[in-house]
């Protein structure tokens, strides 16, 4: 048997190969994210909502409501979502647009949670990923904080709020009641 110059061995997959793969995951990303589109619009969930930027599937705006009888009452947060090729097995990068004053969410808006990193799942849609921000603006994690000026004020309610609300306010122009 002829011995094959190491030299001329496949290495791994050609990148036209690769290439190919990749469009195959880009367009199965994008069937999975029109289909979350739709389900947004047919079965809305209250206080949270997203669309595609524009003409490009992989990048979003979503918005989500602070919850009643929270220090985010009145308020609505603007975030980019930009998807990966590899969605739903890769999960979305995920900041806020509109500054807020949170401990898990820095200056830059990135966001401290567990679903955007390690936890992950490609079970999560893009509606359970708004809801459990939503959800973590309430309840945020104190234990792990990005913003500790946030975490430090957070027990302390009413003052939280009105640091809050002139953040808020200062930042978007808007009146919060």
């Amino acid at each position: 048997m002829a011995s094959v110059p190491r030299s001329e061995m496949a290495t791994g997959p050609s990148k036209t190969a690769d290439a190919g793969a990749t469009a195959a995951g880009a367009a199965a990303s994008g069937k999975r994210l029109q289909a979350e589109l739709m389900q947004l619009v047919m079965a809305a969930e209250p206080g949270v909502s997203a669309f595609p930027a524009g003409d490009n599937l992989f990048e979003w705006i979503g918005t989500i409501d602070g919850s009643k009888e929270t220090v985010f009452e009145g308020m609505k947060f603007q975030m980019r979502l930009v998807f990966p090729a590899q969605y739903p097995f890769k999960a979305p990068q995920v900041t806020f647009e509109t500054p807020i004053f949170h401990p898990n969410v820095d200056e830059s808006g990135n966001i401290c949670l567990d679903i955007l990193k390690e936890e992950w799942s490609a079970a999560y849609s893009v509606k359970t990923l708004l809801v459990s921000i939503r959800s973590l603006l309430g309840e945020p994690n104190n234990d792990s904080p990005l913003n500790a000026h946030a975490a430090g004020l957070w027990d302390n309610q009413a003052e939280y709020r009105r640091v809050c609300v002139a953040k808020y306010e200062e930042a978007t122009g808007a009146k919060v009641a």
